[in-house]
């Protein structure tokens, strides 16, 4: 090797080390998340000729035991063979790679990332997206690709961040994979001394299908609107404060003169079937709203974190589940099926105490998703045109999770899954589907 070449590649091979060391120190915390300001301008004098590159990555190998053979637990990691109760699994592998562009003030210009996930069952593209910052004004950034969808908290923390194994049962249903390709238009004060500086609106259109289907297959667009205040200190309280409102406004093009909603008839709601030609090209509604907030002590040590969010509305799925379509849902002859509006609403509270040592955490969390607010118990039945997907689910899941060192953590997690009693067959009383995880995750 000829050392006398390293002097003028001195600078490039220390904005690779400070880079990988500095990185390590803000991980992304939301899927969407970028290098801080302070971080930027600290890399300005090495980055300014080559701009930033960095590598990230984890994995997280796991291992799981059901409660009953053939258990259905889709929110869970996914469901068990017929004939298994426990499984060893690759959740997830992931790595990452972000580049950014500074201009010759320090401000950002542009901004790239691209990351894979690879399993046991194959390798896919998670984000690609670009982000553009406008620094006339330094208040708009528009983020285009496959990214995070900005609607509430728990779709957008980092599945290596999160403290429970999954994200709840009611995510999972409406924004299948978390992400979609759209743009984004994020307004956020990031002048100096800027009031308004921990507020931000950000404004989606997306396909509304995500990763869930292969393509767009229709005409209507999901309208995400999101605004958020970051975590705050509360004056004269040991405590800081985060949240925001969010709304969805989408919908499902109609391909059949046939549609089905929910209607009451002499005391009792029932789905109903409405034919009309009319209906072919109609947009079968998906409106979410929610609230989010999220309250935390202000210290490491013993420290307190409190994350809740609800989200009531309209979701329109099939007549054997609400989850949102990733493509035209079709029978096994592929003869096209009908939709089914449902009025529903979920929620989630997770609590996490950390033990002294910001290495132990003890996690609380509570979840539910009710497909069909108009219907409880023995009035779900199939004679009133119901089925499974208008069953209530409520999941409360407890664990314990250990930081080894700053690369390695584990955390063991018990989720009880309880169903509501129903006139649905399988359904008639809880199901023996509580699910047992550990999992492991390796990380840099």
């Amino acid at each position: 090797m000829n050392f006398k070449l390293l002097p003028k590649y001195k600078s490039l091979i220390l904005s690779f080390f400070i880079l990988s060391a500095s990185y390590q120190a803000i991980a992304q915390r939301t899927i969407n998340d970028v290098m801080d300001s302070t971080t930027v301008n600290h890399l300005l004098i090495i980055s300014k000729k080559y701009g930033s590159l960095s590598f990230s990555g984890y994995l997280q190998p796991q291992f799981q035991f059901a409660e009953s053979k053939g258990t259905l637990a889709e929110y869970q990691g996914g469901n068990f063979g017929e004939y298994t109760s426990n499984r060893f699994r690759l959740r997830r592998g992931r790595l990452r790679a972000d580049y950014m562009m500074l201009n010759e003030d320090g401000s950002p210009s542009t901004y790239f990332v691209l990351q894979f996930d690879g399993t046991e069952q194959g390798v896919a593209i998670r984000d690609f997206w670009g982000r553009y910052y406008e620094n006339k004004w330094k208040i708009l950034s528009v983020t285009l690709g496959l990214s995070g969808r900005p609607f509430g908290n728990e779709l957008q923390l980092s599945s290596s961040v999160r403290e429970a194994p999954e994200r709840g049962r009611m995510s999972q249903i409406l924004m299948k994979t978390e992400r979609d390709l759209g743009v984004t238009f994020t307004l956020n004060p990031r002048w100096k001394g800027a009031k308004l500086k921990n507020v931000s609106l950000d404004m989606g259109i997306y396909n509304g299908q995500g990763l869930a289907g292969p393509a767009e297959f229709d005409n209507s667009k999901d309208f995400i609107f999101r605004l958020s205040h970051k975590s705050i200190p509360i004056k004269n309280t040991p405590f800081t404060i985060a949240g925001g409102i969010s709304t969805l406004q989408g919908g499902l093009n109609h391909r059949l003169p046939v549609s089905y909603r929910m209607q009451q008839s002499n005391e009792t709601w029932k789905m109903v079937k409405d034919s009309s030609a009319n209906t072919i090209n109609q947009v079968a509604p998906r409106r979410y709203y929610g609230a989010d907030v999220q309250l935390a002590t202000n210290k490491k040590s013993w420290k307190s974190e409190l994350r809740a969010e609800v989200v009531s509305g309209l979701q329109t799925g099939t007549a054997t589940t609400s989850t949102t379509p990733g493509s035209y849902p079709v029978d096994s002859k592929s003869v096209a099926l009908p939709y089914y509006t449902r009025t529903f609403n979920g929620a989630y509270f997770t609590f996490v105490q950390t033990l002294n040592s910001t290495d132990n955490q003890l996690i609380l969390k509570y979840d539910w998703y009710d497909p069909n607010a108009k219907v409880k118990g023995n009035d779900i039945a199939a004679v009133n045109g119901l089925s499974a997907a208008d069953v209530r689910f409520n999941t409360f899941g407890f664990g314990f999770l250990h930081h080894f060192n700053p690369h390695f953590k584990a955390v063991i997690y018990y989720d009880v899954i309880k169903n509501e009693s129903t006139r649905i067959s399988g359904y008639e009383t809880d199901r023996k589907d509580n699910v047992f995880t550990l999992r492991t995750q390796f990380y840099f």
